[in-house]
């Protein structure tokens, strides 16, 4: 029979599932990243996934193997020292003549709208090293980003 004519289920039209995507590289957190990983896992790990329809419970699975992957891959960084920019540091920096400020965390942690960036972001990225009054080069342009301040970031 050809192709054409046989009849194909709506389950071969629908879009896959897959896994979410772990970030590459290692899976840095904070004292802080350790506690709110550790808390995802247990929330989802109370939700009684069978009391679920069925999509739900797939989704909730999947959610669960990727917080309890990322719990098991954790690797707490010691508490900066403050001197220059490193993973847990709060730094204020000049860019484009705004000043801002940011914490340098985990990816899982990381959220811009609270001025958390991840260590593998660009900025981030620029900024690695740097001490307090030295200029880096940011997107292309040379020395545009300004390092004002340098502090050990709390646990907030």
């Amino acid at each position: 029979m050809s192709v054409a004519f046989r009849r194909e289920s709506d389950d071969e039209h629908m879009e896959p599932k897959f896994e979410l995507p772990i970030p590459p590289g290692p899976n840095w957190v904070t004292a802080r990243g350790l506690r709110l990983t550790r808390e995802k896992v247990e929330a989802l790990e109370a939700v009684d996934a069978a009391a679920l329809e069925e999509d739900a419970a797939k989704k909730h699975k999947r959610d669960l193997r990727y917080w309890r992957t990322r719990l098991a891959t954790a690797e707490v960084r010691p508490v900066p020292d403050g001197t220059a920019v490193a993973f847990g540091s709060r730094v204020t920096y000049r860019l484009n003549g705004g000043e801002k400020s940011v914490v340098i965390v985990g990816d899982d942690e990381a959220d811009p709208n609270e001025g958390r960036i991840s260590f593998t972001s660009p900025l981030a990225r620029a900024m690695m090293d740097a001490e307090p009054g030295e200029r880096v080069d940011f997107v292309g342009r040379a020395e545009a980003v300004e390092i004002v301040g340098i502090d050990v970031a709390g646990e907030a």
